[in-house]
């Protein structure tokens, strides 16, 4: 039971996090991408913390602050950084189908730090969902602009700091609750994104934004942001990496439907056959395995 509601907080977070990629590329013409993560990992911590503070689940131990307050950098400031980025560049639609690489390199990283073991199920279903992605999305990948290989670039860096965080962060996550780590983990990486915002001046441009560009903010800080990344860490906590790792596949799917209703980015009739596809790959590689090796404690680095 607990790893079927792993499972679906993971595909639900990821439905969010398309839509934010939406609402991001919708942002970065307004804002510089320190002060996107700043507004949406701000909102998301002033939102979570007083349910962590109020909530039975105990906070990171202290022997674990070290390692938490690192994965808090790379994947709350490092990440956005190289998202929002990349969403300058390049369409929503191709920026999510970049990120969808995720779940092949979490299958790699998890292989390589020897947390899971690779199995024919897992990855015939982690690429069959990939195929969906591109299906779905290949009819517009031509009608990128200029320059757009450097986006899908930044978003393939990105990916790869979120295959490492999904390895790297799940035993704090199962040691304390998911809305503490969220909170300890997204402070970190708020503080360090408004810091460098502050010394660059990135948020000059907050004064000028109007009633839609602060919705598309608050609705990247709330459930693009607190509810987004809760899910994500519930999912960590109760199912393994890579089958949190595959659900992203439907962040592209939901990303072409909000580029397409808020940006007018292309959207074309493969996207019903894509949307079957990724959920076919999803069933599949989320199946458990009959002889699945125990799990071990990675050790994360540094």
């Amino acid at each position: 039971m607990d790893e079927i509601a792993g499972v679906l907080a993971a595909v639900l977070s990821a439905v969010f996090g398309g839509s934010a990629i939406g609402a991001t590329r919708y942002l970065a013409g307004a804002a510089d991408p320190l002060a996107i993560g700043s507004l949406r990992f701000g909102v998301g911590v002033l939102l979570l913390a007083p349910i962590a503070a109020f909530g039975r689940a105990p906070w990171p131990a202290r022997r674990d602050w070290p390692a938490v307050v690192g994965l808090g950098l790379q994947f709350f400031a490092l990440f956005p950084l190289l998202f929002n980025a990349s969403l300058i560049y390049t369409t929503a639609a191709r920026g999510a189908l970049a990120l969808s690489t995720l779940p092949l390199l979490t299958m790699a990283v998890g292989a390589a730090l020897g947390v899971e073991a690779l199995t024919w199920r897992k990855t015939v279903g982690v690429l069959i969902a990939m195929a969906g992605v591109a299906f779905a999305l290949v009819s517009g990948l031509g009608q990128a602009p200029a320059g757009a290989w450097r986006g899908d670039c930044l978003m393939g860096l990105g990916a790869l700091c979120m295959a490492l965080y999904n390895v790297w962060s799940r035993p704090f996550i199962r040691r304390s609750g998911p809305i503490p780590f969220t909170v300890v983990a997204m402070g970190v990486g708020a503080a360090a994104l408004i810091a460098l915002g502050c010394a660059r001046g990135s948020f000059a441009a907050l004064p000028t934004f109007g009633f839609s560009q602060w919705t598309a903010a608050l609705y990247l800080g709330a459930p693009g942001g607190a509810l987004m990344f809760f899910l994500w860490a519930y999912a960590l906590k109760h199912t393994t990496p890579t089958r949190v790792g595959v659900s992203i596949t439907v962040n592209p799917v939901t990303a072409s439907l909000v580029g397409a209703l808020l940006l007018s980015e292309p959207l074309r009739p493969s996207l019903v056959a894509g949307i079957v596809t990724v959920f076919a790959g999803i069933a599949l590689a989320t199946r458990p395995d009959a002889a699945a090796k125990p799990e071990m404690a990675p050790r994360p680095s540094g």
